[in-house]
């Protein structure tokens, strides 16, 4: 039992650890944002509106069937319906119809709607890639931002164990004489201050995290982390393509042209859907009818059957020759009795009945509102031209802009690798000659700092231009989900 429950202990302790240890790279993370996103997620519903708008437009097409069914009670002075006479009672009257109507002209106002439906459609897909488009961005830069924190806290906290080292040294040296105190103190001095620098790019570290882990929608803070190591310059020519080529291809695939040109077709349909105002509207329609009543269901008359005639009160004629008047027979009527109400079904087949035709509607008059509607229409037409000239002109100094950010970034990252490399051979040299104690413990110092300040700049153009890399492949039609890094 023991040896299970160790077994238990050792096992949760392990998925514990694996949990806080796992880190997620780049591309993991531009795919959960791209799932979970809330504005991912918004565009999303924005297309299955436009799919449900398609839905409604091909119903259009499709006839329309209704049925309706009412019953009511009536009291007071009413007419019976089996005597046509007017009565004072209380009678229950029930009735049921079914309706088939189908729209056989209306100004091919359903097909320019299924039009409008099909591109509305595309546009919300082309909303949605460039959503998915710009969050993708916001990703990397996130995370390219605590790559960058994270490489300055590597190179600040590599630099701090030199510091140590010489910490050590110089106090061997102080006490045997070879250098003064004040030396010694300056070193701890500098000692200090990177600790301090430490401490605030750890800080850094960490808000990083939390920012990136908030747009991931990401709510454990605490073990979360990045993968930090593989992330390199890739570039496979894009910066040495011809800026009209990016442009071209720019204009051909970017979800802010689509839209823009969706737009105005739109609005185009939304213009002809407006003129089919002027048209007439032909429809067709059959009605299935019937009903049924709790009243009688006619009059029975009761004969006297031992004296089933009797000679007539008034007369019926006049003999000619005599004047005489002529008396005829008549049933000889005791009562009358109403009958009893035919059953329901029988009743609903006995008095059905249909009624099929046209209908014909003419605009002539609506107090200028369809000459109106085609007008806004065409107004929103030359709006939505305006909108794509803007959003092409846009489009093109936002690529001249990454474009130049780029080369820019790729030759402030080739700056700062130079001096580097000369201010790392400029930071050996002082270190040597401090060694020996050729150099102050203050001219040493400064030369450290000058060298960790250009491995932090390095850094830092190294991410940059990753970053602009990536925008400027992102505009050359590259999918965000296939960007290298």
């Amino acid at each position: 039992m023991k040896q299970l429950f160790f077994f238990i202990l050792v096992l949760l302790l392990g998925v514990s650890v694996q949990a806080q240890t796992q880190k997620w790279t780049l591309r993991e993370c531009v795919a959960h944002a791209l799932e979970n996103n809330i504005s991912v997620k918004q565009s999303e519903l924005d297309k299955e509106l436009a799919e449900l708008e398609k839905s409604d437009a091909l119903g259009n097409f499709l006839p329309s069937l209704n049925g309706s069914a009412s019953n009511s009670w009536n009291t007071g002075l009413t007419q019976n319906i089996t005597t046509g006479v007017l009565e004072n009672q209380t009678s229950r009257n029930s009735s049921y119809s079914v309706t088939l109507g189908v729209t056989v002209f209306q100004g091919l106002r359903n097909h320019r709607v299924l039009q409008r439906a099909k591109i509305s459609q595309l546009a919300s897909d082309y909303g949605l890639s460039k959503m998915k488009d710009d969050i993708s961005l916001f990703v990397a830069n996130a995370y390219l931002q605590v790559l960058t924190n994270k490489a300055n806290l590597e190179v600040l906290q590599s630099q701090n164990k030199v510091t140590q080292e010489q910490i050590q040294r110089t106090m061997d040296l102080v006490e045997a004489g070879v250098l003064p105190r004040g030396d010694l103190l300056e070193i701890q001095a500098t000692d200090a201050t990177e600790k301090q620098t430490i401490a605030v790019t750890e800080n850094a570290v960490k808000i990083s995290l939390i920012s990136l882990a908030q747009l991931l929608l990401i709510e454990d803070y605490e073990h979360f982390d990045i993968e930090d190591e593989g992330y390199e310059i890739i570039d496979e020519g894009i910066t040495a393509k011809d800026i009209s080529e990016i442009l071209t291809i720019a204009k051909e695939n970017r979800s802010e042209i689509k839209i823009a040109k969706s737009n105005l077709e739109l609005a185009e349909k939304e213009y002809q859907i407006s003129k089919a105002g002027y048209m007439p509207t032909l429809n067709a329609f059959i009605n299935y009818n019937t009903r049924e009543s709790d009243r009688a269901s006619g009059i029975e008359t009761i004969i006297d059957q031992e004296n089933p005639v009797i000679l007539g009160e008034e007369p019926v004629g006049v003999v000619g020759s005599t004047g005489e008047s002529v008396f005829g027979f008549q049933p000889n009527i005791l009562s009358l009795r109403e009958l009893d109400p035919l059953p329901f079904t029988e009743q609903l087949y006995l008095n059905d009945g249909i009624s099929y035709g046209f209908q014909l509607n003419v605009p002539i008059f609506n107090g200028f509102s369809t000459r109106n509607s085609v007008k806004r229409s065409k107004i929103n037409i030359k709006r939505q031209e305006i909108l794509l000239a803007q959003a092409t002109l846009d489009l093109e100094s936002t690529i001249y802009q990454a474009y130049v950010d780029a080369k820019g970034a790729y030759k402030s990252f080739e700056a700062a690798q130079k001096a580097l490399e000369s201010q790392e051979l400029a930071y050996q040299y002082a270190k040597d000659r401090y060694d020996v104690g050729l150099t102050n413990a203050f001219d040493f110092s400064q030369s450290k700092v000058r060298y960790d300040n250009t491995k932090i700049e390095e850094n830092r153009a190294k991410y940059d231009y990753i970053f602009k890399l990536k925008v400027l492949e992102l505009y050359f039609g590259i999918p965000a989900t296939e960007l290298k890094f």
